[in-house]
């Protein structure tokens, strides 16, 4: 039976027994954004591969899902660190829980809209008096700001768009309830593909291309914790052997697939899928050491406060980030 497994779990099944240092390593729980897929395989290959046994960590994954919201677990104490989208945490920050960005795993993003080429859309101009897939719970912000860079009113109003409040599938696309959904290019495209629409029959804009991409899966723990000299050094050690984990995953594809398919408790994730969608992700974290980049925290800063009359932040983030985990955890 397919069960999680934390670190110390991994190694007790590699040597047929809990050894005592094991038994006495630091708990870190980790909250992830979605459900166990390759998404966060860095995570499960660090674990897998001994490589927070190594670092004196007995770290424990919690997936995610649609009624998970992970600000919300880390405020009620459920998690030491969580994965979440920049946006997200920026917006949380700003209404009073002081998250702090630890390591930015993804230097790209993945998102896009997925448009029916029959629906007429061919440019982002098109967009206008169409209906377009959103996702919500803190996935909304980059494409209201977007939605604001071209000038368009996301109240359905004569011009501008009808927002549909999308699920976390493809469903409206494939019914033609919207000419256009969210998509991220490592899965929910390929679902499209795998219900039998054609590549050709489908227009896509990458949030990179469109120049209004912002910050995706990145590491975040409470501002106050870190002023616990213990508690930061747990994290560097987390995010050391993270690190290690993401690019284990860059460079052994289908093995870290494997990996997450192994730890997938639901029973519906193919290896087929998996593996595309490491392959996909693979590409989205190689130019990445963990660290944030300033720019690209600015430009995501920016993009937020651009919102028109209802920005994601009114103001820019004090202490946003923390370098000083990720500079111990590389040194």
């Amino acid at each position: 039976m397919k069960k999680l497994l934390t670190a110390a779990l991994f190694t007790a099944l590699a040597t047929g027994g809990l050894t005592s240092a094991a038994q006495a390593a630091d708990d870190v729980t980790l909250q992830l954004k979605w459900v166990t897929q390759a998404q966060f395989a860095g995570y499960y290959v660090a674990a897998a591969k001994g490589y927070y046994t190594e670092e004196g960590l007995n770290v424990t994954i919690l997936p995610g899902g649609p009624d998970v919201a992970p600000t919300q677990v880390i405020a009620g104490g459920g998690a030491d660190v969580v994965i979440d989208w920049m946006p997200s945490a920026l917006a949380a920050r700003e209404k009073g829980l002081a998250l702090v960005n630890i390591a930015q795993p993804f230097k790209s993003s993945g998102m896009m809209l997925t448009c029916l080429k029959e629906s007429g859309v061919a440019t982002p101009a098109d967009f206008a008096d169409k209906t377009l897939g959103v996702w919500f719970g803190g996935n909304e912000y980059p494409f209201l700001n977007w939605m604001n860079k071209l000038g368009l009113k996301t109240d359905g109003s004569a011009g501008g768009v009808t927002v549909l409040k999308q699920g976390f599938n493809v469903d409206p696309l494939l019914q033609k309830q919207a000419a256009c959904i969210s998509t991220m290019t490592y899965n929910e495209y390929w679902q499209v593909i795998d219900a039998g629409v054609k590549p050709e029959d489908l227009v896509t804009f990458k949030y990179e291309d469109e120049g209004v991409a912002t910050l995706e899966d990145g590491l975040y723990v409470m501002e106050d914790k870190l002023a616990d000299p213990v508690f930061e050094d747990k994290m560097v050690r987390f995010v050391r052997a993270s690190m290690k984990g993401w690019k284990y995953a860059e460079a052994n594809t289908d093995e870290a697939a494997q990996i997450v398919l192994d730890n997938d408790a639901t029973g519906p994730q193919t290896i087929e899928h998996q593996k595309r969608m490491m392959s996909e992700i693979a590409k989205l974290t190689a130019a990445s050491n963990g660290t944030l980049d300033e720019a690209d925290y600015k430009r995501t800063v920016a993009a937020l406060m651009s919102g028109g009359s209802d920005p994601v932040i009114t103001k820019e983030p004090v202490g946003a980030w923390s370098h000083a985990v990720t500079d111990k955890a590389l040194q």
